[in-house]
């Protein structure tokens, strides 16, 4: 039980609800197959586990796991077209009149609800964990649409969930833009080998680099015409290392062996434990971690009003 990726979100107000509570909040909305004439499904599944006994939520220690499966029927696009653009044409070969868009619609409808029993079924999962003591929800997710999805759902069961992206006082783009220059990071984060760098004009230039020396003229005469650092990798102490974009989202979360052994040796021998070991040791490293990114992001960011 690794994440992959992280969005950091900051819990305003204490968690209105308790592992307990909040296990017979999710029981309220289960995922679900799709029926037959559904295109999506989402509800929560249990973290670790199968079966009706496993609990939807995992504790282990101070930290809290939930697990959300959203399930979709799959019509391709091209399908649906070459089906619409069939029927119009047989429709308006034997009636001999236009179809105009009130009705293609109306057809395209009709085509999407005949096929959707046959279409291919896709289901995917995302984990969060919230660790109330820290006043954080943490999801394993690049894309902000899926962290989205878990966080208002949970909201709908819990009734409240006063969250919003943690933010921080320097753009993280003018930070990794002075690491790379300077070529020098924060305390204990160094610079690896790969980034992106964009031009600030509308219509400017991108650069990726992988597999390459950041300390190199090459990419320093790039910076020197004003593009920036909008993604960069990077390491931590030497526990892990991530990706760092321009949004503060860390993706491609690496950790090192020394973590991983250690979690094995912590875990014993049944798949159970050994996923609790990784989880807690995860959260744990999470614990140092993300203070440290905050700070070299200038310190967390306060909204008005919060």
């Amino acid at each position: 039980m690794w994440f992959k990726n992280l969005l950091i979100y900051r819990l305003t107000q204490d968690l209105p609800v308790d592992a307990e509570a909040l296990e017979t909040a999710l029981a309220t909305k289960l995922a679900r197959p799709c029926a037959s004439q559904e295109l999506t499904t989402y509800g929560f599944v249990a973290p670790f586990g199968k079966g009706e006994d496993a609990p939807l939520v995992h504790v282990s220690g101070d930290f809290l796991l939930i697990s959300a499966r959203k399930e979709e029927r799959i019509l391709p696009g091209s399908v649906v077209r070459d089906a619409v653009k069939e029927k119009v044409e047989e429709i308006e070969a034997e009636q001999m009149r236009k179809v105009y868009k009130k009705e293609r619609d109306q057809i395209k409808d009709e085509i999407i609800q005949a096929f959707l029993p046959r279409a291919f079924i896709r289901r995917s999962s995302t984990f969060a964990a919230i660790a109330p003591k820290q006043g954080l929800i943490l999801v394993n997710s690049a894309s902000p649409k899926r962290a989205e999805d878990l966080l208002s759902t949970l909201r709908e069961v819990i009734g409240t969930l006063p969250v919003r992206p943690l933010t921080v006082k320097m753009a993280p783009t003018a930070v990794m833009t002075e690491w790379v220059t300077t070529q020098k990071a924060a305390d204990d984060f160094y610079v690896l080998d790969e980034c992106e760098l964009r031009d600030t004009h509308e219509d400017g230039g991108i650069v990726r680099c992988k597999r390459q020396d950041l300390t190199s003229d090459e990419i320093q005469l790039h910076l020197s015409t004003g593009k920036v650092v909008t993604q960069l990798s990077l390491a931590w102490q030497d526990k892990l290392s991530f990706m760092l974009d321009d949004k503060m989202t860390v993706k491609r979360l690496k950790f090192e062996d020394l973590l991983q052994d250690q979690a094995e040796q912590d875990g014993g021998d049944e798949a159970l434990g050994q996923l609790d070991a990784s989880f807690t040791l995860m959260m744990l490293t999470f614990g140092d971690f993300l203070p440290a990114l905050v700070e070299a992001l200038g310190g967390e960011e306060m909204p008005q009003g919060i």
